[in-house]
């Protein structure tokens, strides 16, 4: 048994954000139905590497789920609608404000068709005076604290390549999500969950809005920046944190040739050995992590003097058998290609039926009861017959509901 089998999830989701919330309940054993307007979720064609076949843009975020097409703006669209989400324990959906409203379901009337339905709402911003506004993965960064602190000093703020904007919301609305399922259980009434993006990455920002509060009180000395003014500034590959961290140069020296090093007090003297340093950990000037504070540029020169000879998994050994943490900077080619990740679960290959094989991410949640498979996402309305027929809908009616635009 799966930990969220008997779930019924009814997803209105499109692009990232909401795909990616639904893909994990879906991982988790949710039987995820994806409901899209006949011509599809708009990412089936975005970004297309393979002619007139679904693109990894939506494979890799609509695996484990079943798909139904459906026009609500149809009266008889709007039926099956009402009898969908009668037997939906979620509702997820991430439209602009309003649009499900405008489509004649209202919060009161959801409630009214099913009581113990939770509805989860996926929005740019809250309800203040962005309400309104259109969010994409890079605005949400942009306004949620990401941009300003990412990049170095001296440049322009920077976009993470992560995707915290639309997946790390769906993560949260995912919380939210499993919070209302726990809490029905001892009310037995549906809630709203409403997550919005902007909200979900100053969440990601926490550290920051942490330190711009530290700056009251004195320069951030844990950063290499030389001035501070009244906002945290971008810091490069600076951690930030306790203990003070930077991205390295490796051998041979291409673009992600680096590994990301941490100097914790302990590991300060087998680090100065390793470098060929080793009187630097008896040194008043280095011994301590209040001496080194003031110098950490300087620092991180003397390691990288050491590491720009080896090649990177070089380093990564020799740190790791003295137990410093470290990581290397590793590509898309080198993640794909990484036979730990594959043995792991996490880099997972997928058959489908149009374009055959493809890579994509597995789920991230590791529950010891509840192993995930990944199957294949959809066709587009390859479960129309499946889904409503159970609501009285025939082969002849469905003929006819296509034919007419309404699936």
């Amino acid at each position: 048994m799966k930990a969220l089998e008997g779930v019924r999830v009814l997803d209105m989701t499109h692009v990232q954000s909401g795909p990616s919330c639904t893909q994990l309940l879906g991982w988790l054993g949710a039987d995820v139905v994806k409901l899209e307007s006949p011509t599809g979720d708009i990412t089936r064609q975005q970004l297309r590497d393979v002619p007139g076949v679904d693109s990894l843009y939506f494979t890799m975020l609509n695996c484990n789920k079943r798909s139904v097409t459906l026009n609500m703006k149809s009266e008889r669209g709007k039926e099956l609608f009402t009898e969908l989400v009668k037997d939906a324990d979620v509702l997820v959906e991430n439209f602009g404000p309003g649009a499900v409203d405008r489509m004649g379901f209202t919060w009161d009337r959801l409630q009214e068709l099913n009581p113990r339905l939770i509805y989860a709402s996926i929005k740019g911003f809250g309800t203040g005076r962005y309400a309104k506004f259109k969010a994409y993965e890079v605005i949400a960064q942009a306004m949620g604290g990401s941009m300003s602190t990412t990049g170095f000093e001296d440049g322009p703020p920077l976009a993470t390549g992560a995707q915290i904007g639309d997946s790390g919301t769906g993560i949260h609305v995912v919380a939210g999500i499993l919070a209302a399922l726990y809490q029905r259980e001892q009310t037995q009434r549906g809630q709203r969950v409403q997550v919005a993006m902007q909200h979900a990455v100053l969440n990601l920002c926490r550290v920051k809005l942490r330190d711009q509060q530290r700056l009251a009180h004195g320069p951030l000395r844990e950063y290499p920046n030389r001035t501070f003014g009244d906002e945290v500034p971008r810091s490069g590959n600076a951690s930030g944190g306790g203990q003070p961290g930077w991205a390295v140069r490796c051998a041979p020296g291409g673009p992600n040739d680096y590994i990301y090093v941490i100097v914790q007090p302990v590991g300060w003297k087998p680090l100065s050995g390793i470098i060929g340093r080793p009187e630097l950990a008896e040194d008043p000037e280095w011994a301590t992590p209040e001496a080194r504070l003031a110098k950490l540029d300087k620092m991180f020169q003397l390691i990288e003097e050491w590491t720009s000879r080896h090649d990177k998994w070089t380093v990564l050994d020799r740190l790791n058998a003295e137990n410093i943490p470290c990581g290397p900077i590793l590509s898309t080619k080198e993640l794909v290609e990484d036979e730990s990740l594959r043995e792991e679960g996490i880099v997972v290959t997928v058959d489908h039926p149009e374009r055959g094989e493809f890579t994509t991410v597995g789920s991230p949640l590791q529950l010891s009861d509840s192993p995930v498979d990944i199957t294949t996402p959809p066709l587009l309305g390859e479960h129309n017959q499946e889904i409503y027929g159970p609501l009285g809908v025939s082969a002849e009616e469905l003929a006819e509901l296509k034919t007419n635009g309404v699936i």
